[in-house]
């Protein structure tokens, strides 16, 4: 069956300016991937709070104690406990009662009426504890989870967040997240459950399942899976499962046509039978030499980085519709894949990028500091992410380290630091090898399935000139500004033994500019001179939002647009677009006003399943139009552009304008605009310097 798209419920949505009125915030379903919803209890809301001497006595859960959101508001506290009187569904009796948090940063105890029912560690990952035997159907309990989180987070897997002593990188690092951050809920299920479900479906035919049983013994019972009208029974050995149920009509899904099937999975009969539908997609991402395939169809990376904070709820969105809506966003600015960095963003979020096609390069938060603890917590994370993530087919790449964050930036210098990532790289591929694996994003790649690499520069002539340099293979290095007089030359390659063809290459950072028009600059100019190169295959633009002092996204904190300029990032973002031979002087001034006819090149990049021929148009218009006026009207003769192949150069002659004016360019296929861009002219002015200090 196909699974139709969910509708959100926000019932009580919290007022982020009335904390005191929240009734149950984030009330929906947290796992719509694992759909128990039928028997489920939301224990978000009010609970009783204890820190210290400073901190109130109630805490809205699931928001961090640091946000303005919990009524708590406090940074470093390092110990707090949770305390509420929980109930059970008096109609949930014959039934097992099972306590799901989505994450708790980072240490949690949890107890119910004084007796201990579980421990966890990881800041990120979900975790379970089956409570059946300590919560009677219809009588009530107390709940205690008692959580530490060490302001001395070097050790701990916590990626953006700050850290006291300070990290290495924590003039890029935001207000920590600490407590309980994501849902904690009450579920009903079998006597014998499934624990844990693996769907793949990248052999485009059928589903592979696996999955372990949990509660009483499956002894006897019958585990059947069903799906689009096929039926599969499910042998139970030692507790595990194993199957592969066919489709006798596959439907792929795809970023186009984002088809998701359920798999009902019935363990036992009658009204206390396990049952559990589980989404899941057929479809298959490979590399093949420098390309990226998915479904056997070429495709190219076009991303987004999206750090997956807000204004005063932190890490946890305010409501689903905002969880959500920022996958919208990312579509309607052009992109195809949001790559959601150092965070093990929520299932509701996965879920919705499923159903409507978008994909997602996902990755753990890492420590700050090399040490064998640090390396073994980053890697006690892989399997929880790879259990609760690995069956949605939107995730293309999984990522690992950032930068060498917990390898003291130093792979190339360190056999030892080097191992850890080759280990990380195994450890993750024994977990899942149906993606692509990036065991250090950014720099110094030892063992991975893509070069990937993280690139700033201010300069659009030396951007231009490194990208091509890059693409030759005719150099490998690049400089990284790693602190106010730290500056390294960072390598796509931290080995001589890796391979320097047959690998994809794609930057997964970018951006420049220190006010928005400035970064609206650089979008336009960076992103061509990237689309320029056929060599890569893809880019990832950074970012979406603004958070907290940071300010590189397209978008401000609160989701609205900037003053880009009169740019519309789609147009420079898209599967199509135009690249212009010009290496531009400064924001709004790319070139000098001609005083003669001007002739520009143009190009087409494009990115679809079939050759498109066109037109190229130029016409000026006023500075800073968004449209031309239709002055000095121009076109091409027809240009075509194959798939993958940057075309061959259209070439426009145009009258020189009045003055400062705005040359509009843009690709029309059967009378249809596909593509667009622009070049400002005007005069070019040196900096303003003066009342300088003599050097």
């Amino acid at each position: 069956m196909t699974i139709a798209e969910p509708a959100i419920d926000l019932g009580g949505t919290v007022d982020l300016g009335a904390v005191t009125d929240v009734d149950v915030p984030r009330p929906e379903y947290p796992r719509p991937d694992r759909d128990r919803s039928a028997a489920w209890l939301s224990l978000n809301g009010r609970w009783s709070f204890e820190g210290d001497e400073r901190t109130p006595d109630e805490i809205v859960v699931p928001f961090a104690w640091e946000t303005e959101a919990s009524g708590v508001q406090r940074t470093w506290l390092e110990h707090a406990v949770y305390r509420r009187t929980i109930v059970a569904p008096a109609e949930w009796a014959g039934r097992r009662i099972v306590l799901c948090f989505g994450a708790v940063h980072h240490h949690a105890v949890v107890s119910i009426d004084g007796v201990e029912v579980g421990r966890h560690s990881g800041g990120h990952s979900s975790f379970e504890f089956d409570v059946t035997g300590l919560l009677a159907p219809g009588g009530s309990a107390e709940l205690r989870v008692e959580v530490d989180a060490p302001a001395d987070k070097r050790a701990l897997p916590h990626g953006k967040q700050r850290s006291i002593p300070r990290d290495d990188y924590d003039g890029v690092a935001f207000t920590p997240t600490s407590g309980i951050w994501q849902s904690v809920w009450l579920e009903a299920r079998g006597g014998s459950y499934v624990a844990d479900v693996s769907v793949r479906g990248d052999s485009l035919t059928g589903f592979d399942l696996e999955g372990a049983i949990a509660g009483d013994p499956a002894d006897g019972l019958r585990l059947v899976a069903e799906v689009a009208g096929s039926r599969l029974e499910l042998p139970i050995a030692g507790g595990r499962f194993r199957g592969r149920i066919e489709l006798p009509a596959p439907r792929l899904w795809s970023p186009d046509d984002p088809h998701l099937y359920a798999i009902e999975l019935t363990l036992g009969e009658g009204d206390a039978a396990e049952r559990l539908a589980v989404t899941g997609g057929l479809r298959r991402i490979e590399t093949r030499g420098e390309a990226l395939y998915l479904n056997g169809e070429r495709f190219y990376l076009r991303g987004v980085l999206d750090q997956g904070y807000w204004p005063r709820t932190g890490l946890t969105a305010p409501d689903a519709d905002a969880l959500v809506r920022d996958i919208e966003l990312a579509r309607e600015l052009g992109f195809n894949l949001v790559r959601k960095h150092l965070k093990f963003e929520e299932p509701l979020w996965l879920d919705y990028a499923d159903r409507t096609g978008m994909l997602v390069w996902a990755e753990p938060p890492c420590p700050s500091r090399f040490s064998t603890e640090a390396a073994e917590a980053f890697e006690a994370q892989l399997p929880e992410l790879v259990s609760r993530d690995g069956n949605h087919p939107s995730i293309i790449v999984w990522g690992l380290y950032n930068e060498e964050w917990g390898l003291d930036w130093d792979i190339p210098g360190s056999p030892e630091r080097a191992a850890a990532a080759v280990h990380a790289y195994e450890t993750m591929r024994a977990l899942d090898d149906t993606r692509p694996i990036v065991e250090n994003s950014g720099w110094a790649h030892v063992r991975t399935d893509l070069v990937d690499w993280h690139y700033y520069d201010e300069n659009p002539a030396n951007w231009a000139r490194n990208l091509a340099e890059l693409a030759a293979g005719e150099r490998e290095t690049f400089e990284v500004k790693l602190g106010p007089d730290f500056i390294v030359d960072k390598s796509f390659y931290g080995s001589p033994d890796f391979p320097r063809t047959g690998v994809p290459i794609l930057n997964s950072e970018f951006g420049a500019g220190f006010t928005s028009l400035e970064r609206a600059w650089h979008v336009r100019w960076q992103t061509q001179e990237i689309r320029r190169h056929d060599r890569f295959a893809g880019y990832v633009y950074t970012e979406l939002t603004d958070v907290e002092h940071e300010m590189a996204g397209l978008l401000d904190a609160d989701r609205r647009r900037k003053d880009l300029g009169g740019l519309n990032p789609a147009d420079s973002f898209g599967p199509t677009v135009l690249v212009v031979d010009v290496v531009p002087a400064h924001a709004g001034a790319d070139i000098p006003v001609p005083v003669e006819p001007l002739t520009v090149s143009v190009h087409v990049s494009h990115l679809g399943l079939t050759e498109v021929e066109g037109v190229v148009h130029a016409a000026w218009g006023a500075a800073g139009s968004a449209r031309s006026g239709g002055a000095g009207a121009a076109a091409s003769a027809p240009v075509a552009a194959a798939p993958y192949r940057l075309s061959d150069a259209a070439v426009l002659t145009v009258p020189a304008p009045d003055g400062p004016a705005r040359l509009h360019l843009w690709l029309t296929v059967h009378g249809r605009t596909m593509a667009r861009t622009f070049v400002d002219a005007a005069p070019i002015e040196q900096p303003n310097r003066r009342g300088s200090r003599p050097s």
